[in-house]
């Protein structure tokens, strides 16, 4: 007779990586990147924080160190703080969960290249929910792959930088190192 299995707990693989904006945890549960972390306020990996993201979102898992499975994705950051004006968007696989609206403005904010930005209205303009500005913002907040899904190239309409996981000084940071010019 086959056994039947109650429960299987997943593998989560995650690497630190050490990067000019401080270190970062990624993580990645199978299907793809879903998660990228910047180091907590003291400047240290903050695996804690990592450990209650993935928990709201898998629940049980084990943490596995693997730089191996998460290896296209450093390649990838470390060719970016090399030259963030060529950077391309990511061709690995992403896996950052969301509803059906945060996925349509992640996806559409892939496309936004590096030197430019786009206001949240333009966003929901974009993603057919003119209104849904506010709605916008909200999914860049819950963005769980910063950079991979380039949030930080979001800003006010007036140009005005607004809200950033990494704060407003690293997202001003990011956005001159890509050659944004500014408001125009």
């Amino acid at each position: 007779m086959p056994e039947v299995i109650i429960s299987m707990e997943q593998q989560i693989h995650f690497a630190r990586m050490d990067s000019p904006i401080g270190p970062l945890l990624l993580a990645d549960a199978g299907s793809g990147l879903c998660s990228v972390l910047f180091a907590s306020k003291d400047g240290s990996p903050d695996r804690s924080a990592l450990l209650a993201r993935l928990e709201r979102r898998y629940g049980s898992f084990t943490l596995v160190e693997s730089l191996d499975r998460l290896a296209q994705a450093v390649s990838y950051l470390e060719d970016y703080f090399i030259a963030p004006a060529a950077s391309d968007p990511y061709q690995g696989k992403l896996a950052p969960g969301g509803t059906e609206f945060q996925r349509r403005v992640w996806n559409w904010l892939i496309r936004i290249p590096a030197g430019e930005a786009a206001s949240y209205s333009e966003v929901a303009n974009r993603v057919g929910r003119p209104q849904a500005s506010r709605a916008v913002g909200s999914a860049c907040r819950a963005n769980p792959l910063p950079i991979f899904i380039p949030c930080h190239r979001v800003i006010g309409k007036t140009g005005l930088l607004t809200g950033f996981g990494g704060g407003l000084e690293l997202k001003a940071r990011l956005l001159k190192e890509e050659s944004w010019a500014g408001p125009g």
